[in-house]
């Protein structure tokens, strides 16, 4: 699989991934030491998406703000547990990238839901399609065998803006302004990182086929 690992370029500072990484590492000692297995944290994560979703349609933005943290470090999670019991497999991975699409889902279907009456439902819709679609071409580009991890809206970054929004929208009671911005700098981003993966394969396959003249 051919990578382009320069150009994999992340919202999240680098230090900060790496430490959260490491301190999730005894995070998931202590539940395979619980006997958690990695597709029972993965279910985890779905769940507190699913709730986080819910919050957001009952306007409880706190709540679900903290769940969506917490989601993602199921999510995290149930990767490094599945290595420390040595339980990795190919339905592992499509499981979790399974769970992890229906739990995306649900948090913008509670925000469509909270803004049924508000011009912001019609920009959900993009930020779904948007996130979607970065998933989406990732897989479509690897089943080309092609490594694909450019742009900036990767899941973390979406989850990381979606939390922020709901913190910073209860601690200062601005939620509609705060959430709508942000959805729409996930829309935007998000379906700009798809078509910056899209361009991704049409400039690896030049590079391949200028190497085989």
């Amino acid at each position: 699989m051919e990578t382009r690992a320069h150009e994999n370029v992340r919202i999240l500072p680098k230090k900060l991934i790496a430490w959260v990484l490491n301190t999730l590492d005894r995070w998931a000692a202590l539940l395979v030491r619980w006997h958690f297995t990695p597709n029972f944290v993965t279910v985890l994560a779905l769940l507190t998406g699913v709730v986080a979703g819910v919050l957001f349609a009952l306007g409880k933005p706190l709540g679900a703000a903290l769940l969506i943290l917490l989601c993602g470090i199921f999510d995290i999670l149930d990767g490094k547990v599945a290595k420390q019991r040595n339980q990795t497999s190919l339905f592992g991975a499509i499981f979790d990238s399974t769970l992890d699409r229906y739990s995306e889902f649900f948090l913008y279907l509670g925000l469509a839901v909270y803004f049924r009456h508000h011009w912001a439902l019609w920009i959900t819709f993009f930020t779904f399609l948007g996130s979607t679609m970065v998933s989406y071409t990732r897989a479509r580009a690897e089943g080309l065998d092609i490594e694909c991890k450019v742009g900036i809206m990767q899941r973390a970054e979406r989850m990381v803006l979606m939390a922020l929004g709901g913190l910073v929208g209860y601690a200062f009671d601005i939620f509609d302004p705060v959430m709508i911005g942000i959805l729409i700098l996930i829309a935007l981003v998000s379906n700009y990182t798809a078509w910056q993966r899209t361009f991704h394969v049409q400039k690896v396959e030049r590079e391949r086929n200028s190497k085989d003249l």
